[in-house]
């Protein structure tokens, strides 16, 4: 640190000898014409504006397409599960109670494809990842490779108890958007169906008595499934709302009628 010291102390002293031979000193304003002149006669002081060429914006021809990454559409939010107009565990499968605050679904795209016909309407067809968290209240163990979904009993009290699924989801949407405003923000509202195919099923566990455990299957989660999104927004950020049309889990192996619906924020028009 003492060093550091001497080192600021000697370029004080070299830059003051310096602005001593000078007898001039002219200090310019990077971008504009102001500048500060000091010499023997005194001060002088000039303020202007730069020149400046403005390039000229070329104009968009429409329609317009664009592929390519992207991180848009970023879902986080509640998940409900329903049989009809009952929003609680199937009488048959009790142990699909659920936490409400910690029951979520999460989702993201990340690739695009997309056509803009003018100013206020696209059309795009994306591919992106979607999870849905289902955080249990028994202390059971969903059981994998069974050919229904079962559940086992547990002894083992569980600070978390989730099973989880990941899909690969594929929505096409209809974009339409105001005009710009003066913050050059928009309001935008983007709708459209949406399927999906299943990458895989997971229980992960966590108690004093065992730690943190995980388990991968498909948990018998219907392996295809289709529904249709809706996405309200200004500037960056809104709420969305999905619903999926067939059931959460596969035919016969699983609660019939028993749907899934997301809603919450979504971030990235």
């Amino acid at each position: 640190m003492k060093k550091i010291y001497l080192f600021v102390v000697a370029l004080l002293i070299v830059g003051t000898a310096q602005a001593q031979e000078q007898d001039t000193l002219k200090i310019l304003k990077k971008g504009t014409k102001t500048s500060m002149i000091i010499d023997s006669s005194g001060v002088s002081i000039t303020v202007g504006k730069a020149d400046s060429v403005k390039k000229a914006k070329k104009p968009i021809k429409y329609p317009h397409t664009t592929f390519g990454l992207t991180f848009e559409h970023f879902d986080i939010g509640l998940g409900k599960y329903h049989t009809g107009s009952d929003f609680s565990a199937p009488a048959a499968y009790p142990f699909l109670e659920n936490k409400t605050w910690k029951t979520l679904n999460i989702g993201f795209d990340l690739l695009q494809f997309g056509v803009r016909f003018n100013p206020s309407f696209k059309m795009m067809l994306a591919a992106g990842i979607d999870w849905n968290l289902i955080r249990l209240v028994q202390n059971v163990t969903i059981q994998p490779n069974q050919p229904t979904l079962t559940s086992t009993q547990d002894a083992v009290i569980y600070d978390k108890n989730r099973l989880s699924n990941k899909y690969l989801r594929i929505p096409l949407y209809f974009e339409f958007r105001s005009p710009q405003g003066e913050k050059g923000k928009r309001f935008s509202i983007v709708a459209g169906p949406e399927i999906g195919f299943l990458l895989d099923g997971k229980v992960k566990q966590k108690s004093s008595e065992k730690g943190k455990v995980k388990f991968k299957d498909d948990y018998n989660f219907e392996p295809f499934r289709y529904g249709a999104n809706i996405r309200v927004g200004y500037g960056g950020a809104g709420l969305f709302f999905k619903y999926y049309m067939n059931d959460v889990f596969a035919k016969s192996q699983g609660p019939a009628d028993y749907k899934n619906l997301n809603f919450g924020l979504t971030f990235g028009f």
